[in-house]
């Protein structure tokens, strides 16, 4: 067995490099578009707030394979067909959005009120507050769970399989098809995920550890 993982592995190594990518560009996006739906939550407008809140209950109670099945299958019934690679990273990339987006709200409510007077009295515009000194802070306290989520976020890419992306899972499906060895492939896949997914747990603990350490007040 072990004689035929080494000889899987490098093939292997290249469906998760594929993982990997369509995981840090959903990443990416979800971190941008949960940022906008953070502000939007706490706005001090209402319809904007409800509106936030009402898309953030639907993306999260669609499951990320049906949103996967939906980008790809379906919007080509409205005349825009996306390559896999893409339609993967915008499908786990919106759920992704929903999720990050709450972590972040998280953060921006528990930021001490005394930073937004601070800014307000240097003179700082409101879009000028976020940027300098609300969403840093807020950002930088929700961290270490933004990176926990990503953990979860590189395990959904296994879904992209089902639309034909040469993703890990895929790579080990294709070796199995031609081996018939699937219980063996598949343990070592298994083992890929597990490796990768504690390593980013355990970067998570560590940044938060780090956190804790930074903000801690010195004893005398």
């Amino acid at each position: 067995m072990i004689e035929d993982w080494i000889a899987w592995f490098p093939e292997l190594l290249d469906g998760l490099q594929i993982s990997l990518t369509v995981a840090l560009a959903s990443i990416v996006l979800g971190l941008v578009l949960g940022t906008l739906v953070a502000l939007a939550s706490v706005s001090g407008h209402r319809p904007v707030r409800w509106l936030s809140v009402a898309l953030v209950e639907v993306l999260r109670g669609v499951p990320a394979l049906v949103l996967i099945y939906l980008v790809y299958f379906g919007l080509p019934g409205v005349g825009l067909t996306l390559e896999a690679w893409t339609a993967a990273v915008l499908a786990i990339g919106v759920n992704t959005a929903a999720y990050m987006g709450e972590i972040i709200r998280a953060g921006l409510l528990h930021l001490p009120p005394g930073q937004s007077e601070a800014a307000q009295s240097l003179g700082l515009t409101r879009l000028q507050e976020l940027r300098a000194v609300v969403l840093p802070q807020a950002l930088r306290t929700v961290f270490p769970s933004l990176v926990s989520y990503s953990v979860i976020v590189f395990q959904a890419t296994s879904l992209c399989y089902l639309i034909g992306v040469r993703e890990l899972l895929s790579v080990g499906f294709s070796i199995g098809s031609v081996t018939f060895e699937y219980l063996s492939v598949l343990t070592l896949v298994g083992l890929i995920y597990v490796v990768v997914s504690i390593a980013g747990s355990r970067l998570a603990h560590a940044v938060e550890a780090r956190s804790k350490q930074k903000t801690s007040i010195p004893r005398s």
